[in-house]
């Protein structure tokens, strides 16, 4: 008996380890303990993944697989002379490519436009072979070409799974803010105003609307005030698209206040007139250019060339070599030529009464010739040094009745008069702009330079 026991222990190990293999996993699962017991910071240890195996990390494992290939985007800058077709081989893309492209794009913009300096978008798919037969480059094949005129237009040529191009054009919407800038002048209007946060452009504008009446050089004193409220076109995105109209303005000269409001006619044709309806634009410009110094006025003076006094019958603006020059008033060109000591010369003829002349001009406007009609505030040539001058700047003469006199004195032909209707739809246009410069508050400086572009996106099919 005993033996038989024996016999039958010598067969337990083998029963006992197909047991415990069998029943030992199922027995740690079902009493191990659960994550709901586990202490909260108790963190789980997993079993090594087939990557560690091999001793190969995710991060490192990631690697090894190479991301999507992204758009190759070139921006290529207009040079002086560049034609669409040169720009299209300088940012590399195929010939037969850059003339379907460029075809597709003449259908809603013309090429010939483009200006230097202007940038030109173009956006490439990687190629993973190159075609060197196809004038292919290592930045792939062209899939997209943006031209952007301006912030208010944008035309875009994108190619069709078809290997065919087609062009679109986006129109941005713009919103009208108003800003409103005012400031006392100490040392000149210029500086007062910029440092108001006046930007430059209206400044400009500001000084030309008032240019009929007012000589800056000497009207303006330290104390005197100013008040402008403009118009700031925005995009969606928030970038300055450009500077719009200035609706109101006020120069106050000592006591006396000089408003000028923005008005537009029944036919469409906008103008600046005083609170009384009376226009701001006289037949003739005391300054005929802008950022100017009056540097010699009318009168006898010691002649900085001849070396004696002798009389100056006209008023000297001195300004950098190729300003430009404006015709003082519309009329009819009745001389342009080289003149002995005046120079470059351009005199025109107004009317019976009054004619302008212009000297030491380092060129004329090519269109402007003798006997050509020109309108005030066109550019007629350019400030230089020509005839007998000791620097550049712009000798100007007001002639009445072939008379020189002097064009800081002279008294201006009046402007137009509003009465009647057109003076009641005035008074209402006045009252709007009263109204809203009582809600625009005192800006503090507003930056000049507009936001930086966002990023364009690019177009799928």
């Amino acid at each position: 008996m005993f033996l038989k026991h024996l016999k039958g222990l010598k067969r337990l190990p083998y029963t006992a380890l197909t047991l415990v293999a069998v029943v030992l996993p199922l027995w740690v699962f079902e009493w191990g303990p659960s994550d709901a017991a586990l202490p909260e910071n108790h963190q789980i240890t997993p079993i090594a993944s087939a990557n560690q195996k091999l001793g190969v990390s995710v991060q490192e494992l990631d690697l090894l697989v190479p991301p999507p290939a992204q758009p190759i985007v070139q921006l290529v800058k207009v040079g002086k002379g560049d034609t669409m077709m040169k720009i299209f081989i300088k940012a590399g893309v195929a010939r037969k490519n850059a003339h379907r492209a460029i075809a597709s794009l003449s259908k809603i913009y013309n090429p010939k436009r483009i200006r230097p300096g202007q940038d030109i978008e173009f956006v490439f798919e990687p190629a993973a072979v190159l075609d060197k037969s196809d004038e292919a480059t290592e930045k792939g094949e062209l899939k997209q070409v943006t031209v952007q005129p301006d912030l208010y237009r944008e035309y875009t040529v994108y190619q069709l799974d078809d290997d065919k191009f087609t062009a679109k054009f986006y129109k941005k919407a713009v919103k009208t803010k108003l800003a409103r800038a005012e400031g006392k002048i100490k040392s000149s209007l210029y500086v007062s105003a910029v440092k108001a946060g006046l930007p430059v452009p209206v400044l400009m504008e500001l000084i030309r609307i008032y240019s009929w009446d007012v000589d800056f050089q000497r009207s303006i004193r330290s104390g005197d005030q100013f008040e402008v409220m403009y118009e700031r076109q925005v995009t969606e995105t928030g970038e300055l698209a450009r500077y719009g109209n200035i609706l109101f303005a006020n120069l106050k000269l000592g006591k006396n206040n000089n408003p000028l409001y923005h008005h537009k006619d029944r036919k469409g044709f906008s103008d600046y007139f005083d609170d009384k309806g009376r226009s701001a634009r006289k037949a003739l410009m005391r300054t005929p250019i802008n950022g100017a110094r009056l540097s010699s006025g009318f009168g006898r003076r010691r002649h900085p060339v001849l070396g004696y006094n002798k009389m100056h019958r006209g008023v000297d603006f001195a300004a950098a070599r190729g300003t430009p020059i404006f015709a003082a008033g519309s009329g009819t060109v009745v001389y342009r030529a080289r003149n002995g000591s005046y120079g470059n010369y351009i005199r025109i003829r107004h009317n019976s009464e009054y004619s302008t002349a212009y000297a030491h001009m380092s060129k004329f406007r090519g269109s402007v010739r003798r006997g050509s009609r020109v309108r005030q505030g066109q550019i007629i040539g350019y400030v230089g040094t020509t005839g007998r001058s000791t620097g550049a700047h712009l000798h100007y003469e007001i002639l009445r009745r072939g008379r020189q006199t002097n064009p800081m004195r002279v008294k201006m032909p009046s402007g137009k008069q509003l009465k009647g209707k057109q003076l009641a739809k005035f008074m209402k246009s006045k009252s709007n702009i009263d109204f809203k410069l009582a809600g625009v508050p005192k800006s503090e400086k507003i930056a000049q330079n507009s936001k930086p572009a966002t990023k364009r996106p690019i177009l799928t099919k």
